[in-house]
């Protein structure tokens, strides 16, 4: 009896061995060297080109929901919505306070990535407030719309600066000066206040805003609007108030440069960039490594490398703006800029102190906008 229920077991056993081998068929089990891997997000672009006569300028709101993190993958989904399906071509991001403004290119590559959209090029400043407490980031977009927004093309305007050697003193007042200053500008390209599509105001301190931004919503009523506090800390009281326009008129060029009467002029720096080309490179922001002029130059190199590829020139350079951690390097760039730019025909743009820059060893960063090259590798520049 012992070895009849001993067979029994053995029998019981091998069927179950049986049951569990039919079961591992059913459910067939992953290979022990199956991994899961994460993708790296993929590098933004140095530059990209679109037709400036159907560009959309937009500025998202300001939130102070969550971190640094949330608050970008917001605001990008907020440039998404206004931008209505349109091609999102260049971010530009101020960033305050204590989060990794580093982390911004990552989730830029990883929210156009997951939505299988072209990557936008990616200019990042840290700036030293947003006029929103516990707001992190704001962001201005450019998009390519699919219909024409401005026949003739756009004005990009130069930052006019108003600023006072006492940084105590409040910025309203001057972004009165700067704002009258714009007015001219606009004037001199042709344009009516209701052209302005985009105006961003760096100011030394947001206090007392609330008028700055009742004058630009009454001078300028369809313009996007901006308004960046540059540096925690300033050396001294500032407004600087730029802006892009949609032109009325030909340009009768590519690219044509105003200095117009009635505003100060400075060496290397055109007041007014007329854009008539039907295609322009917009570049992200290209950082100087270290702080000695030999680095400033290596970063327009670097400038002038990137344009070539994407099938422009230094020479076509229409607005060039740049973010400086210091005055000393500030007239760095001064200096250098006029061996990369025509000193005859220079670009508009502007030179604003900032907070702070992606990289620890950063001076200053810049980017550009830039008419791309006609077939002869060249175009005609005007000059009024």
């Amino acid at each position: 009896m012992r070895f009849a229920r001993g067979r029994v077991a053995k029998k019981g056993v091998k069927l179950a061995a049986l049951a569990c081998g039919l079961g591992l068929l059913a459910f067939p089990q992953k290979k022990k060297d199956e991994t899961q891997t994460l993708q790296l997000p993929r590098d933004l672009p140095t530059a990209v080109e679109g037709d400036p006569r159907k560009f959309m300028f937009h500025v998202t709101p300001l939130s102070a929901k969550g971190l640094l993190t949330k608050q970008v993958r917001d605001a990008l989904s907020a440039l998404m919505r206004e931008a209505k399906g349109d091609s999102i071509l260049k971010i530009r991001a101020f960033v305050a306070g204590s989060g990794d403004a580093r982390r911004v290119r990552d989730l830029v590559s990883e929210f156009f990535t997951d939505r299988k959209q072209a990557l936008p090029v990616l200019s990042l400043v840290q700036a030293g407030g947003l006029p929103l407490e516990g707001a992190q980031v704001v962001l201005e977009g450019i998009a390519e719309s699919k219909k024409e927004m401005s026949r003739y093309g756009l004005a990009l305007i130069s930052a006019q600066s108003a600023w006072s050697e006492n940084p105590l003193d409040a910025a309203g007042p001057l972004a009165v000066k700067s704002l009258g200053a714009l007015r001219i500008a606009v004037k001199a390209a042709g344009s009516e206040p209701a052209d302005v599509a985009r105006v961003t105001c760096f100011l030394s301190s947001l206090e007392g805003l609330d008028a700055t931004r009742k004058l630009v919503a009454g001078e300028f009523p369809g313009a996007a609007a901006d308004f960046v506090q540059t540096q925690r800390a300033p050396a001294r009281a500032l407004a600087a108030c730029e802006a892009v326009a949609r032109l009325r008129r030909e340009v009768g060029a590519p690219l044509a440069v105003l200095n117009p009467e009635g505003l100060p002029r400075e060496a290397g720096q055109s007041q007014v960039a007329l854009v008539g080309a039907s295609k322009v490179v917009l570049t992200g922001s290209q950082v100087s490594f270290g702080f000695a002029e030999k680095d400033a130059r290596l970063a327009f190199e670097r400038l002038e490398k990137s344009l070539e590829q994407a099938g422009a020139s230094t020479r076509g350079v229409a607005f060039a703006q740049y973010y400086a951690l210091a005055s000393g390097i500030a007239d760095q760039v001064r200096k250098v800029r006029r061996e990369f730019f025509d000193a005859a025909r220079p670009p508009a743009g502007s030179i604003e102190p900032v907070e702070g820059l992606p990289s620890m060893d950063a001076g200053f960063a810049m980017d550009v906008v830039a008419v791309k090259l006609g077939r002869d590798g060249g175009w005609p520049i005007a000059v009024e």
